[in-house]
């Protein structure tokens, strides 16, 4: 298919899809995806003022089955997560793919997002909607959530209930731990004192008006942390990471990789390769993963 690049948007307005520390940057889309005959969908969680929706679009088939998790301020309809619907349908595969709040088709403030919230929308997705045996694939700051997922997984006590359960992780330039590591340690004081002061500081975009970084996103980020720790997974994982990645350092996968001890690991280094790892033999790359791991 055909690869455009378009301006990300919220609820139908132009918003920003940000690199981590640097960039902002349009979303690359494939022309003529399957989307369009996958009904959008939408999943109420929490409780009280905490209660809100994410929208999601799930095409059945068997298993293993696919699990996207966006990367941050980014949304199901990217060149990825389409590739992965793409590849589900030709090959008779479930794929369930969605927005968390505040984002891409889902209702609510982005700014309102942390860690913590958009960790526990993609567990009440897996678990209410995903089923068998199903691979997770996670791009950017989804890499995150996908081992928040796994870590909650591994820790379920109590008898053993029928439902997903993990088949394989896909990790494309994850970025655990960013808000403190590429975030945080990265700012300048001044922007520090912002944050701290106002509880936000206004990020400037090449798209339209700035949109916040809050307080609340870096500190919540702080109790998400799994780069302190050896990390268990109890699947496989793979790990596409480019190296010419300005948001993402490859250093900093190297990182988790070396605290990925006891899993199945393997990780592959696109020399050329940036952030998004949207091109047609980044795609390729990656389809080729997920099959071999789905297999």
């Amino acid at each position: 298919p055909k690869i455009v690049r378009s301006a990300p948007k919220v609820n139908g307005k132009p918003r920003r899809q940000g690199g981590l520390p640097l960039l902002d940057h349009a979303i690359v889309r494939l022309e003529g995806t399957v989307t369009e005959d996958l009904a959008l969908e939408t999943l109420e969680i929490g409780e009280g003022a905490a209660r809100r929706r994410i929208a999601y679009r799930r095409r059945a088939g068997a298993g293993p089955g696919l699990f996207w998790l966006n990367g941050f301020n980014s949304d199901m309809r990217g060149t990825k997560a389409e590739a992965l619907d793409r590849w589900a349908a030709e090959n008779g595969r479930a794929c369930l793919r969605f927005d968390y709040s505040g984002t891409g088709e889902a209702p609510g403030d982005f700014a309102a997002g942390t860690i913590s919230r958009w960790a526990e929308e993609a567990i009440a997705a897996f678990e209410r909607l995903a089923s068998g045996p199903t691979v997770v694939v996670g791009s950017s700051m989804g890499g995150w959530i996908g081992l928040l997922l796994a870590r909650h997984l591994l820790g379920r006590v109590g008898p053993r209930v029928p439902g997903p359960t993990l088949a394989g992780l896909v990790l494309v330039a994850p970025a655990p731990d960013f808000t403190e590591r590429l975030m945080w340690a990265q700012f300048s004081d001044e922007v520090r004192r912002e944050i701290d002061t106002n509880g936000f500081w206004l990020r400037p975009s090449a798209y339209g008006e700035p949109y916040k970084i809050t307080r609340g996103l870096i500190e919540d980020g702080r109790r998400n942390l799994v780069l302190n720790a050896p990390i268990s997974v109890g699947a496989p994982v793979r790990v596409l990471q480019g190296m010419r990645d300005e948001d993402v350092p490859f250093t900093h996968v190297l990182d988790l990789v070396a605290r990925l001890s006891d899993d199945d690991v393997v990780l592959t280094l696109i020399k050329d390769g940036d952030h998004r790892l949207s091109r047609p033999e980044d795609i390729e790359r990656l389809i080729a993963t997920i099959a071999r791991i789905a297999d």
